[in-house]
């Protein structure tokens, strides 16, 4: 692919706020390209990221599209998130993503994270310890920072790796062109999402697989044990091919010791790779710290150093993150947990009374595992939403108590209150735990999980 960019006219298809379209402006507006942003939000919502492009020469058309801005335009830039079919893609001569435009021009060794759950937490973790062995190692992709923010002439040149976060989207974007090629990938688990854009299961799983598509045998590929989709993965892939799995003895990669720590097994020898004490919470989690410790030994990081990085590892914002102490009653972030899965198994992360917060909207999936998990926790606050509608029936019909649902956070919050203080009367010796786990979108209430999180912590950091 041509990497001179001058003078060429580039149209950026969404600028967010959350770095994409604006690394993408940025990039190709420091390349000396015709750079147009177009976006259906207004001005006013984009201020923050337009101010942040201001000494960049860029042409902003907001609150609408035109069909020009495409079809004149050498390169279209996309987001992840709009559909192929758009009709301004169609008309686009040329269609690429800030991924795309970035593999085709890093010589970088890449490790790469896909998956339904788990995979932000599992390449932050790998991050924390790569940086102390190669401080040049970068993290992008889906975790809301492009690799566009660190592709230049100098880092390029260094074999300190890049760890990618990807989509399903993001890799439906590259697929059958050979551009991703990690010597190092992982598929933590293939669980109900984003059903309202898939017309199947096997289809959101296709997306996946595309992380393996250009590998070699000289690569690495490690697939959860535990998940459905994992012998089709592993009959597809060029790859050599290692599992992970908190359930079992695995023979062929990495499982849990009786005693909690993690156990690389290959070729009949067994090296001890993760402590049997961290700091997440959860069997996920466990799971998720697994899963980057195999990643990691595989990588060639010596098996000490990646037990004591990963006993170090704080974890990160909207994944069961701890926010304070109120009167006993111990507050957690989870709002990262949009599918039914990932809140129902923070429900399972805790001991004692959990008061759960959760619900929002729909996203075409099936809230049963959700229900049954639910039974446990002492209390339910329901936020509003179409996803919170198909809840609600499940759990009239289970005979599953709840409250609301409540159309503020403020509200829900203010239901766990006096939920917890009640329970604190009749169970004061039981510890208590209150979290926001939607296992839902958060369209409509709140901008995204992210702005839906730290509203609830600023919340709570205001009690």
């Amino acid at each position: 692919m041509n990497s001179d960019f001058r003078n060429l006219k580039v149209t950026i298809m969404g600028l967010g706020l959350h770095g994409g379209g604006s690394a993408s402006a940025e990039f190709f507006a420091r390349a000396g390209a015709q750079v147009t942003v177009t976006d259906l939000r207004d001005k006013d919502t984009l201020q923050p990221s337009i101010d942040a492009l201001s000494e960049y020469k860029i042409r902003y058309v907001l609150g609408q599209h035109d069909i020009d801005d495409f079809s004149s335009a050498d390169i279209v830039i996309k987001n992840p998130a709009v559909r192929p079919d758009s009709p301004y893609l169609t008309a686009s001569a040329r269609v690429e993503t800030d991924i795309s435009i970035f593999l085709s021009m890093n010589r970088r060794p890449v490790i790469a994270v896909t998956g339904s759950k788990g995979k932000s937490t599992i390449v932050s973790a790998l991050y924390h310890v790569l940086k102390s062995v190669h401080p040049d190692t970068d993290l992008g992709g889906n975790i809301t920072v492009s690799p566009l923010t660190f592709l230049n002439e100098k880092k390029n040149a260094g074999g300190s790796p890049v760890i990618l976060e990807l989509s399903s989207w993001q890799l439906a974007d590259i697929q059958g062109r050979n551009l991703l090629k990690p010597c190092a990938a992982a598929i933590t688990n293939i669980m109900h999402d984003h059903q309202d854009r898939y017309n199947s299961m096997a289809d959101y799983a296709a997306d996946k697989a595309v992380i393996f598509e250009a590998q070699t045998k000289d690569d690495i590929l490690i697939l959860n044990s535990d998940s459905d989709f994992t012998p089709a993965f592993a009959a597809a892939a060029p790859s050599s091919i290692f599992y992970v799995t908190v359930n079992g003895v695995n023979t062929n990669g990495a499982s849990i010791a009786r005693d909690g720590s993690g156990i690389w097994t290959e070729n009949g020898i067994s090296t001890r790779i993760l402590g049997a004490v961290n700091t997440l919470k959860g069997s996920h989690n466990r799971q998720n710290l697994l899963t980057a410790a195999a990643l990691l030994y595989k990588y060639g990081i010596d098996s000490e150093l990646i037990i004591k990085g990963l006993a170090e590892f704080p974890g990160i914002a909207h994944r069961l993150e701890f926010i304070r102490e109120v009167r006993g009653l111990h507050w957690y972030n989870d709002s990262a947990a949009t599918i039914p899965e990932a809140a129902a198994a923070a429900v399972e992360s805790f001991n004692g009374l959990v008061h759960l917060i959760t619900g929002g909207t729909d996203k075409n999936l099936d809230f049963g595992v959700l229900a049954d998990a639910a039974r446990r926790a002492e209390s339910i606050s329901l936020l509003a939403g179409t996803g919170s509608d198909k809840i609600m029936r499940l759990f009239n019909t289970g005979n599953i108590a709840y409250d609301g649902p409540f159309s503020s956070l403020e509200d829900a919050v203010s239901n766990v209150c006096r939920r917890s203080q009640s329970s604190a009367g009749t169970k004061a010796a039981v510890p208590q735990t209150a979290v926001l786990s939607p296992g839902c979108a958060s369209f409509g209430m709140f901008k995204n999980e992210f702005d839906r999180g730290d509203k609830f912590k600023a919340l709570v950091n205001s009690l």
